[in-house]
């Protein structure tokens, strides 16, 4: 049984605004599209503290949550890099965001394949990574609203940030995983 509170209720929600998002995209909508996002980006952070400051953190959240982000942010990376907005995430960039999402994915069905069970252990470099890819998403849809609010310096920097980042949580998830397998042999 699914439990009903408010914290699963925002996960819902930032599941719901996914395609809203991407319609926006598609009609060249930035400024919808950055509401949207934003609102949705903010009810992964919302959401999280109430499910930890209320209690209500539940089976349910700890397996959508994570499916929320991970629809969002690929979405944003694939549909933005696809758009015809003028400012746009590199090929390069788009590509190592789903293969580390990909990457952690296969890891985690191997040893859920393995052992029967997954424990998810959300790392600090896992979530400044998902806050660091959200804003640059943020960037790059405010820079399209307004052209004159792109600077290249400050894009690349986000970038180049955002990729340490998602290497170091890469690296972290992998070092849990291996210890998550090597717990079996003993």
């Amino acid at each position: 049984m699914i439990k009903s509170n408010l914290a699963n209720i925002l996960t819902l929600i930032r599941l719901l605004l996914v395609p809203v998002f991407i319609i926006a995209i598609w009609y060249q909508k930035p400024f919808i599209a950055l509401v949207v996002f934003t609102v949705a980006g903010l009810t992964d952070a919302i959401d999280g503290y109430i499910a930890r400051k209320f209690n209500q953190v539940s089976r349910f959240g700890k397996i959508v949550d994570p499916i929320a982000d991970k629809t969002l942010l690929v979405s944003a990376f694939i549909f933005i890099f696809n758009s015809q907005l003028p400012i746009k995430f590199p090929f390069w960039f788009v590509v190592l965001v789903i293969s580390r999402d990909l990457y952690i994915l296969a890891g985690s069905l191997l040893i859920y394949f393995i052992q029967g069970y997954l424990r998810v252990n959300p790392s600090v470099f896992g979530k400044a990574t998902t806050f660091l890819q959200i804003t640059t998403v943020i960037y790059t849809l405010l820079s399209n609203v307004n052209v004159n609010f792109y600077n290249e310096l400050l894009y690349d920097t986000l970038i180049g940030i955002t990729l340490l980042f998602m290497v170091l949580s890469t690296l972290t998830y992998t070092y849990d995983g291996f210890r998550q397998l090597n717990m079996t042999k003993s």
